[in-house]
């Protein structure tokens, strides 16, 4: 099976059994839904126990609830042509210029973490009609600035 193949089984245990994915997600506790679902759709990669328990709800077999742990190719193709992703590159095309000027502005030269990182996702109530409410966090990385050892250099490329 491959991670693809995986993805959609899983998918179809979730439209058989009539699951949501926080009826799923409640087997990872207390990893974060987004993490999860990212998992089983095949961008990230669980640990061994939340693998099992998830695994197991599901029914997967061990090689299914092996390959949950193992590293998936995360990404998409770009741009996205779903209308909601492409909202998000959209919002990152209009706005991460400014993003990056106010991080740099408030934490200097650097970036924001994608590996250590939370993203919380709710619905905020509005008369006006309800709204998606994100919160990422991400570990602030400052650029390193790196020095080489000259001579250990120069005997490399001269060998």
């Amino acid at each position: 099976m491959t991670r693809d193949g995986l993805t959609e089984k899983i998918l179809d245990i979730k439209r058989q059994r009539d699951l949501k994915w926080s009826d799923i997600c409640a087997h990872a506790l207390p990893l974060s839904p987004v993490l999860t679902v990212g998992a089983l759709l095949g961008q990230m990669r669980l640990g061994p126990d939340a693998a099992v328990k998830v695994g197991t709800f599901l029914a997967l077999t061990s090689d299914e609830i092996k390959m949950l742990g193992e590293v998936p190719n995360r990404g998409m193709p770009m741009p996205p042509t779903d209308p909601l992703l492409y909202r998000f590159y959209e919002l990152l095309m209009v706005n991460g210029p400014a993003w990056k000027a106010l991080i740099e502005e408030e934490f200097g030269d650097g970036i924001m973490s994608a590996i250590d990182f939370n993203l919380d996702l709710g619905r905020q109530i509005d008369p006006k009609g309800d709204r998606v409410r994100l919160v990422m966090s991400g570990k602030f990385l400052p650029f390193k600035y790196y020095e080489t050892d000259h001579d250990a250099a120069f005997s490399v490329m001269l060998d």
